[in-house]
Formats: structure tokens, C-alpha cells, sequence
């Protein structure tokens, strides 16, 4: 038995993940327990968990993998630092003490975070390996995808030198064919935009691509953007690849990501403050101009990338990899016969692709693909890996907050009233068994509603979610019944493929439609669906599959015998600003500090007008409500 435990931290989403003999465990980002978005710190919580999971400890470890190499990236920061002096002194000055203090010294702050773990002396160090950014990317792409041979596209912001790598992955391991290197970045470009359209760089990004569909695609404001970016800040060449006019950009070496004084002289507008309510149509032209060019950039790679490997399958990680609609234009190009997207893309899923690079490459076990059913098509379990909880955690919100719940002694009749409830307009959370790996909710910690009625989302982003109004919501879809509502010839199990609604589910636009401002555009009864139709039909999908999700299925199934419509509003179950509920206690209080109307926990029901602490200036707290 080969136990590994894979490590990412210290930039952004630190994780952990637990792989024995090449199968993962348990796998968690540390912002879940910690309550800290996008966590970067030594991930020791979940490390906690992962090892947990399998009753061992750090002794017991046959291997630790890092998911990059911290020196060469400070290589590449003292490079560019004097590539671009005198400029950058400001930003040297803040970064070179946290790394002289900590990330030089790598590996003895690991062994010393670790022995907190253990809380104890580390009886047997296991080896300690750091295999490169992007190879632990690609890993996480290729390795537990169901091909033995893809090309394998990785694209984010940067990780030591590599922004983009092509490689080529077969059962025998994974070859590097092309790099693109700091600080041509198209994960970096898109930050930067974020950025400049007033949304948060690392975590705007999701903000930025559903602003997009916004914009008016025929427009000359949107045409006249997109063409200023091409002929002055992005050199595009045939084969993906990209260079940037740095003289337009100052993350290589300065503080901002860049230049407001050139941006505002070639675009005509002044970047837009930060969070601000109002969003005027030029950002949106703009969101659309650059989601346009991305979309061309990631299909001009992705041919290059069939072209040098010749493979019929693709495999994609990396930041950039979570814009689902690149993936979804990419998917309708026919230019693969087979995509795959590892759920976890970002730096999180760095730490599974470390521990696969450490079993398949530095270990030398090939690939195999096991024999699967249909809908098992991969070795991610559906990313249901983190932690799970018994009834009994749940019970004891009865202790802590007096919660008041019902319990339901079959499953069918508790989705049965669930799926009645949200057909009458209800808003439910739905907490069940492991939590979900990944920036998305896939049925397990998730906030449900009903696609069909058109305040759904408006109520969801306003007085739940509490985040802009303008931004979309998943459509879950049970598998068998996507194609009756989506143009989509594919499973889609992680959320990463956009799809436009069918044609006959939509309604008829009003005349000057293009020309109206954003919230009458938005809360215009575009489908039959209009929960989970964006502005321009399309949908962002999530295909729930009987045998990697029973529970969520069952759901979804009494909901469609209710109503005929197999599908469900799903959204994460967290306020903005907040990751993702992790504990049933997590679970309760959102609930509670939200217009949530319902909860429900494994086979208990809470319902927000019974419980002792629930407070409405028109209603008080009644009997239980659910008989």
C-alpha cells in the first residue's frame, strides 16, 4: 500500500488531498474549515481531515507532494524584478520579506507544519517532492480522466515561469510539448480586466465572465474594444499563443495589475470603482469584447494542441480552464471528439495533480482505466470528497440553538415534501453526506429552487446570496433528460460547460430587447426556465448522474414527477464573501442569517418560521409547518 498526500498553499485556495495506491481518499480546501475564502495558508486543517479519513497520521506517509517549485518561482520573481528596474520597488520591497521569512525555507516550514499536525514528533519522514506547477495541473487533468491518451491544455496566471503548457498524456506518462512563459498570460490578461471592471482579482473573475453576455455583440462600442485590445495591449498568433504589450500591464513587477493611465487613454473609459451597484453597458461591451477574445485564444491552443498530439481527447486544468463558456464553445468546435475538465482547475486541484505526478511519474505506475458504467466516466467519485456527518452532528443544533427539526424516516417521502415545497416557491438549503471538491456545489452543499418561477433570481441573489443581481444560476439536470432542454450532446457533471436552452423551452424577445438596461433585460421572462437562462439563452449545466449522486437524483426526479420539468436551480450553499458550508453547524447558520425558507440535513428538516431565533417584522414563529 503507497500512501500520498498531496499539498497546495501558500498562494491562494491551499488544499489537501489523500491518494493510496492511486485512488484519492478524501480531498479539501482549507478556506472550508477555516471559514476564509480562499484560504492561502498551510492547509493544516484539512491535512487534518484527508488523514482522518484514513485513520493514519504523517509517520504512516510513504510520500509528500508540493504542487510547485518555490524556488524557481523566486526565480522568476528576481528576474522580472530586474527586467523591470527601477520600476517595481515597491513591490520587491513588500514581497521579498515573505519570502526570505517563509518561502525560501519551504521545506522546514512544512516539516514544522506538519509536526503541529502530528502533534508530535514525526516518528518517519516520508519523501518530500515538488513537482513543477503546471505538470501538477496537468496531472490533476490527465490522470483521472477516463483516456489513456489526451492532449492536455493548461492555462491559468502564471506558476513558476509556464502561464499555458501543451502536453501529451498517455498510459506511460505525460510529455511537455509547448510552453508559453511569464508574463504572456491569458489567465493574467483576464485578471486584469476583472480588475479594471471593478471586480476582485482571484475570485471577480466568475463576476466578469457572466457580465459578458451582457454586452451587445453587434455593437461598435463592443467591436471597437475588441479590436483596440488586439492591435495595442494582445499580440494574437495562429497557434495560441499570446504576447502582451507590458507597457499596458504592471503585475510583472508593481502592485496593481494595470496601467489605469494608458487603459483609460486607449478604451475611453476610467476603470470602474470597486463593487460599485452600478455597472454601466460600456463595461459590459467590454466584458464581452475580452470573453470573445479568450474564447479565440483558448480555441486557437486547443488546435495547436490536436495538431502536435494528434489525440481525439482533451484534457484541460488551470484557472483558466473554470470559464465554462470558452468550454462550451469549445465542445460545440467539434474539435475533440471527448473533453474533459478537472472540477477542481484552480490551484486547489493543484495538490491532487502532486500526488498523481508522485504515483504515476516519480513512481512509475502506468494508467490504467478501469472498467466503469456509464456514468462513472472518470476516477473523481463524483468530486464528492470531503468530509461527511453523521445525524448526530445535526442533532445537536437541537443543543446548541435550540433548533427545531423533523425527521424523516424515509428518504422518498422527505423529497417528495422537499420537492413540493420548492414547487410552491420555497427556497431550500440541501446539506447531504461529502462535501464537494472544487469552487462549485454539486448537489451536496447546495442552496436549491424552483427553475420555473421567474423571482427566483432575484430572491437567491438578493436576500440570500446576498451578491449583484445580474449574475446567473445553474440549471441541475437529471442526465437523461438534458438533451429535452439543452442543445448539449454531452455529460456535464462538474459545471463546466455552458449550453444554450432549447428553442422551444424560450420566449419571444420584445422589440429593442439589446437596448434595455441590464435589470429589465435580466427579470424579462426569457424561457420556461428563466431561473437558469442568462440574458443570451444559455445555461451553465450540471448533468446529475443516479450512481455518482442517488440522493440529489431522487430529488430532482420527485420534482420532475411533481411538475414535468427534470431540473433544479442549484447554487452553493454560502453567502457572498463566505466559502462554501462545510459542517452541519455551517449549514444551520447560513441558513439562518438568510430569506432561506427551508434546511435540510441528511433526513431532517428544519423550517426557518419554527425555529426559536427567526425574526420577521410580519410573522412569529408558528408550529412546525410541514404537515
Amino acid at each position: 500500500m503507497t500512501t500520498i498526500l498531496g499539498i497546495s498553499a501558500y498562494y491562494h485556495d491551499s488544499a489537501a488531498v489523500l491518494m493510496i495506491d492511486g485512488n484519492i481518499i478524501a480531498a479539501a480546501q482549507e478556506e472550508r474549515f477555516t471559514r476564509i475564502k480562499h484560504d492561502e495558508t498551510f492547509p493544516s486543517n484539512a491535512i487534518s481531515y484527508v488523514l482522518d479519513e484514513a485513520g493514519i497520521g504523517v509517520s504512516n506517509l510513504d510520500a509528500i507532494a508540493f504542487y510547485d517549485k518555490p524556488y524557481i518561482k523566486f526565480e522568476r520573481l528576481l528576474e522580472s524584478y530586474h527586467a523591470f528596474a527601477p520600476k517595481g520597488l515597491k513591490s520587491f520591497l513588500a514581497s521579498m520579506p515573505v519570502w526570505i521569512k517563509g518561502k525560501l525555507f519551504i521545506r522546514n516550514n512544512i516539516w514544522r507544519e506538519l509536526q503541529t499536525v502530528e502533534g508530535k514528533p514525526i516518528s518517519k519522514k516520508p519523501k518530500l517532492l515538488f513537482p513543477e506547477h503546471h505538470l501538477s495541473h496537468a496531472a490533476s487533468a490527465f490522470y483521472p480522466s477516463p483516456y489513456t491518451d489526451a492532449a492536455i491544455l493548461t492555462i491559468d496566471g502564471v506558476g513558476e515561469w509556464a502561464t499555458t503548457t501543451i502536453c501529451h498524456g498517455t498510459q506511460n506518462g505525460i510529455t511537455k510539448l509547448r510552453a508559453l512563459a511569464f508574463p504572456h498570460s491569458v489567465g493574467l490578461l483576464y485578471s486584469s480586466f476583472t480588475a479594471y471592471c471593478g471586480f476582485k482579482v482571484n475570485s471577480g473573475e466568475y463576476k466578469l465572465m457572466g457580465l459578458a453576455p451582457y454586452g451587445i455583440r453587434e455593437s461598435e462600442e463592443t467591436r471597437s474594444f475588441k479590436q483596440a485590445i488586439l492591435d495595442h495591449m494582445v499580440d494574437l498568433k495562429p497557434d495560441g499563443s499570446i504576447f502582451l504589450n507590458m507597457a499596458y500591464f504592471d503585475y510583472a513587477a508593481g502592485l496593481r495589475m494595470y496601467n489605469p493611465t494608458k487603459w483609460q487613454r486607449l478604451l475611453g473609459i476610467p476603470p470602474r470603482q470597486p463593487e460599485s451597484d452600478e455597472i454601466a453597458q460600456q463595461y459590459m461591451n467590454l466584458a464581452l469584447a475580452l470573453q470573445e477574445i479568450t474564447e479565440e485564444i483558448v480555441l486557437k491552443m486547443a488546435e495547436t494542441a490536436k495538431k502536435i498530439t494528434g489525440s481525439s481527447n482533451l484534457v484541460m486544468a488551470g484557472g483558466v480552464a473554470l470559464n465554462c463558456v470558452a468550454n462550451g464553445q469549445l465542445l460545440k468546435s467539434g474539435l475533440f471528439d471527448k473533453i474533459w475538465i478537472q472540477p477542481a482547475a484552480g490551484d486547489a486541484g493543484g495538490a491532487l495533480g502532486a500526488a498523481y505526478a508522485v504515483h504515476h511519474i516519480h513512481n512509475g505506475n502506468p494508467k490504467i482505466v478501469p472498467e466503469r458504467n456509464q456514468t462513472e466516466q472518470d476516477a473523481m467519485q463524483g468530486a464528492y470528497l470531503g468530509p461527511a456527518f453523521s445525524d448526530r452532528e445535526a442533532e445537536k443544533l437541537r443543543f446548541k440553538y435550540s433548533a427545531v427539526l423533523k425527521r424523516y424516516d424515509h428518504f422518498d417521502e422527505l423529497c417528495r415534501k422537499i420537492a413540493a415545497l420548492i414547487a410552491d416557491g420555497h427556497v431550500v438549503g440541501w446539506f447531504q453526506d461529502r462535501m464537494e471538491w472544487g469552487p462549485r456545489a454539486l448537489g451536496n452543499r447546495s442552496i436549491i429552487a424552483d427553475p420555473r418561477n421567474p423571482e427566483t433570481q432575484k430572491k437567491l441573489n438578493i436576500k440570500i446570496k446576498y451578491r449583484e443581481g445580474f449574475r446567473p444560476f445553474a440549471p441541475s439536470v437529471l442526465a437523461e433528460h438534458v438533451d429535452e432542454w439543452f442543445d448539449l450532446n454531452a455529460s456535464s457533471p462538474y459545471m463546466l460547460l455552458i449550453a444554450p436552452v432549447k428553442h422551444r423551452h424560450r420566449k419571444t424577445e420584445p422589440h429593442g430587447y439589446n437596448e434595455l438596461p441590464m435589470y429589465p433585460r435580466l427579470y424579462h421572462l426569457r424561457s420556461d426556465i428563466p431561473a437558469v437562462t442568462h440574458v443570451d439563452y444559455s445555461a451553465r449545466i450540471q448533468t446529475v448522474h443516479q450512481a455518482t449522486n442517488p440522493k440529489y437524483w431522487h430529488l430532482i426526479s420527485a420534482f420532475n414527477e411533481l411538475t414535468g420539468v427534470p431540473l433544479l436551480v442549484n447554487t452553493s450553499f454560502n453567502v457572498r464573501g463566505e466559502p462554501i458550508v462545510c459542517t452541519p453547524e455551517d449549514a444551520y447558520r447560513c441558513f439562518m442569517r438568510t430569506e432561506m425558507d427551508f434546511l435540510v440535513i441528511d433526513n431532517l428538516l428544519f423550517a426557518k418560521k419554527s425555529q426559536p431565533h427567526f425574526k420577521d417584522s410580519t410573522q412569529s414563529p408558528t408550529p412546525f409547518p410541514l404537515d
